[in-house]
């Protein structure tokens, strides 16, 4: 029998359907007393038993903190990034803590905090 290459035995397995693959993968593990999940299991014992993998955070809220000196600016940047009306929005100004925008992406959270610290508020994103 002919000795195949790494690249021919990959071409051999691009023609090969799920199912084929499927069941030639459980015959590789039979023969020779393999299994094909054990690098998973390896890592999830070295992450230790009960860890949980950490997600990466992809919701950010931006909270206003206080409206600063400028705080007419304030209130026209918070009316841009929400579409408030004057009132709701000089309402949000006024109210400490409060959030301007909730459950945003990262980009568009740290764009609201630039544009409300440049117009003098003191902001934070969570």
């Amino acid at each position: 029998m002919a000795k195949l290459s790494q690249d021919e035995l990959l071409a051999q397995f691009e023609e090969l359907t799920l199912i084929e693959l499927a069941a030639f993968v459980k015959a590789f593990e039979e023969k020779f007393d393999v299994t094909a999940a054990a690098p998973v299991a390896v890592a999830a014992a070295v992450a230790g038993p009960g860890a949980e993998p950490e997600a990466e955070q992809d919701e950010f809220d931006v909270i206003l903190d206080g409206p600063g000196d400028k705080k007419i600016q304030v209130i026209k940047e918070v009316r841009t990034l929400t579409s408030l009306g004057l009132k709701e929005a000089k309402d949000l100004v006024d109210t400490a803590g409060a959030k301007v925008l909730e459950k945003v992406a990262k980009d568009v959270a740290e764009k609201a905090k630039a544009a409300l610290e440049g117009a003098g508020a003191k902001v934070t994103v969570k």
